[in-house]
């Protein structure tokens, strides 16, 4: 007869208490995503960010500074600014973007880096999701277009 079909129902509590705790230790062990990038310095947005759309500036060089559009998602507004000398796309910029939490922070130090780093590398507004930031890399897609847009690029 097998140890634990014996009428001994002290010892199946003791095992089973053992496991689950087992069980949380390890699951409590285990360590939220980070990516290397999540080191790098993603600009905070100031209070004072313009939600205006076409904001433009142009230098005698050739330099464009567009702001697109404040484009409302789920967790909060998404806000690009672009720079673009001699018709390139030189810099994309989130000027505002979810940061209420914790959590909202930690998937735009790392989406936020990747998107910017797309953007530039496709000089246009055609670039892919990034996992885990649906809503953010939307919202910035379509506030990158939109100062394409005015940028006349």
């Amino acid at each position: 007869m097998h140890a634990l079909k014996k009428n001994r129902p002290l010892r199946r509590i003791v095992l089973a208490s053992a496991a689950t705790v087992s069980g949380m230790v390890m699951l409590l062990s285990l360590k939220p995503h980070a990516s290397p990038t999540a080191a790098l310095a993603v600009p905070t947005p100031s209070s004072s960010s313009s939600a205006s759309s076409g904001t433009g500036q142009t230098a005698t060089t050739g330099t464009k500074t567009v702001t697109g559009d404040t484009i409302q998602t789920r967790w909060g507004p998404v806000q690009v600014r672009i720079t673009i000398k001699d018709g390139k796309l030189t810099e994309a910029t989130a000027v505002t973007y979810p940061t209420d939490n914790p959590r909202d922070q930690e998937i735009n130090s790392y989406a936020l880096p990747r998107l910017r780093s797309e953007a530039l590398q496709a000089q246009s507004a055609d670039i892919d999701t990034v996992s885990g930031a649906t809503y953010t890399s939307d919202g910035y897609r379509q506030s990158l277009q939109s100062a394409l847009d005015s940028a006349g690029s």
